[in-house]
């Protein structure tokens, strides 16, 4: 029993840690996406 209380602490900071950086890496990843079809948008604009 002792050794839950001492692991649990880190396991959950560290899942905490996982999933933020999981969400800020996807946050990105959809920005660069949407940068993307932004720029898209504005070539095909200038082409015509």
């Amino acid at each position: 029993m002792d050794y839950i209380a001492v692991l649990l602490p880190p396991i959950v900071v560290g899942l905490l840690f996982w999933f933020a950086m999981k969400s800020i890496f996807n946050a990105d990843k959809s920005e660069r996406q949407a940068e993307a079809r932004a720029h898209a948008e504005a070539d095909s604009r200038a082409e015509e």
